[in-house]
């Protein structure tokens, strides 16, 4: 699919959202459709992931996709099933996983499935594996102050993640990462100094790509419950970014390098 069609389809979607609406088109049904989907789901309860899976299984199913949800890591072990998929969501937060879990879900991605998450879902899923944190791009370290009123910028007014969408405001976790600084980055956020000085004025990534091999990778910070995709801009964000991972088997690689730092 062409980056041109991506963004059209995908500000199509952005638009019923923003509505307040589920609206599904005829046009964005071929994002998903025929794809197969492995969403595990677990982890610390605080964070809802049985809600947040009742708000995206249904959805991706009615894009067209073949979804196989599962509450358990083992999943990844199953050689058969990982062969066969297109791309994974991910809403595990904290807890361990296993050498042969992990290697089944690393070698999926790295040879081309995509993968999507939010919040501690993804990026805060499992502490002590840092090649699993090499493939996420980036590694939750703190939320000062709790939830809290921030704002998260729109970086990239170009990307089809992003197009169209203006600033917003959240009353969430601000979440600090450590990040990958060769990540996309779509939409950050300011800290202030009120609950640790030292931080006013970082800058931190809410919203990023990026490859892990050949597999497409996408997170957004945003959704520490439920509730916080009843803002339009994070739902959206979230569900085109699981539009892009979706095509990480069937559209060319894309070409970025974003370092931080100087040559």
């Amino acid at each position: 699919m062409k980056r041109r069609e991506f963004i059209q389809k995908t500000a199509v979607a952005g638009a019923g959202l923003a509505l307040g609406g589920r609206a599904v088109y005829a046009q964005d049904n071929l994002l998903l459709q025929n794809k197969k989907v492995l969403f595990v789901w677990g982890g610390w309860k605080g964070h809802e992931p049985g809600k947040c899976r009742d708000i995206f299984v249904p959805w991706m199913r009615q894009m067209g996709a073949e979804v196989i949800v599962s509450d358990s890591l083992d999943a990844y072990t199953d050689k058969a099933l990982m062969d066969s998929l297109d791309f994974i969501v991910q809403v595990w937060t904290m807890g361990q996983i296993k050498k042969e879990q992990e290697k089944g879900l690393l070698k999926a991605v790295k040879r081309g499935v995509g993968l999507a998450g939010w919040h501690g879902g993804l990026c805060d899923s499992f502490r002590n594996n840092t090649e699993y944190q090499f493939m996420t791009g980036g590694q939750w370290v703190a939320h000062p102050g709790g939830v809290v009123d921030y704002t998260v910028n729109i970086i990239d007014q170009n990307d089809p993640v992003t197009a169209g969408l203006k600033d917003f405001a959240m009353h969430s976790e601000q979440y600090y990462m450590h990040v990958d600084p060769n990540v996309k980055v779509l939409a950050a956020t300011t800290f202030n100094g009120d609950h640790a000085a030292w931080i006013d004025g970082a800058v931190v990534p809410t919203v990023w790509k990026k490859y892990y091999g050949k597999g497409r990778v996408f997170y957004t910070s945003l959704g520490h419950v439920a509730a916080d995709f009843k803002v339009p801009e994070a739902l959206t964000i979230m569900e085109r970014g699981i539009l892009w991972a979706a095509e990480s088997k069937y559209s060319a690689m894309e070409k970025w390098l974003q370092p931080v730092y100087g040559k």
